[in-house]
């Protein structure tokens, strides 16, 4: 039987989910391998778009991969939005949102959704925007799907579109002693 591997990482702001960059026209991106020496066959447990950062698994195990990814393991998300964030749209990211999802009509599942003070994250390479630009306030949103861009597209349905998006749990890891960067190597049981 083949011993696997599980590393958790913060993935920092402007870096790629993968290790291959196999798209010719971006040709200068930070991939994950740049990060630590990862052993052959290690993949992303789902995905943070580039312009994300937070809490990602890897694995060499594909069974472990499909199980977190699935719907029984919740994902909380740290998001600065564009406005000072109100009740009503609060509930509403509670209840479900209408979003796009490959050009087609989606209601997200509900979820939960509650305000937050500022988070006390490390400053982020490229600074969000100037405060003179507007407020800014802060949501904590736990989803138990991940479609492309769900909670950035879910921020801006309500009125206030997404300015710094931080994975800030997944089931009961929190990324609380994670500064950008750090790798760690775990065990299976510390995942799930």
């Amino acid at each position: 039987m083949q011993e696997h591997h599980h590393f958790i990482i913060h993935k920092p702001y402007g870096y790629l989910s993968q290790f291959v960059n196999n798209q010719n026209r971006r040709k200068n991106k930070k991939l994950l391998g740049e990060l630590f020496d990862f052993p052959e066959g290690v993949m992303a447990i789902g995905r943070l778009d580039e312009d994300s950062e937070g809490l990602l698994f890897l694995t060499t195990d594909g069974k472990l991969s499909e199980t977190i990814r699935s719907n029984k393991v919740e994902k909380e998300y740290y998001v600065q939005v564009d406005g000072l964030i109100d009740d009503v749209a609060i509930d509403k990211l509670k209840q479900g949102v209408e979003i796009s999802i490959n050009g087609k009509k989606y209601i997200t599942k509900q979820g939960m959704a509650s305000k937050l003070d500022v988070p006390n994250f490390p400053e982020r390479s490229k600074k969000v925007r100037d405060e003179r630009h507007g407020s800014t306030s802060w949501v904590s949103i736990t989803i138990r799907e991940g479609k492309f861009r769900q909670v950035r597209k879910m921020t801006a349905a309500v009125g206030f579109p997404t300015l710094r998006l931080v994975r800030y749990r997944i089931g009961d890891v929190v990324m609380k002693e994670f500064s950008p960067g750090k790798v760690v190597e775990t065990d299976e049981s510390f995942l799930i």
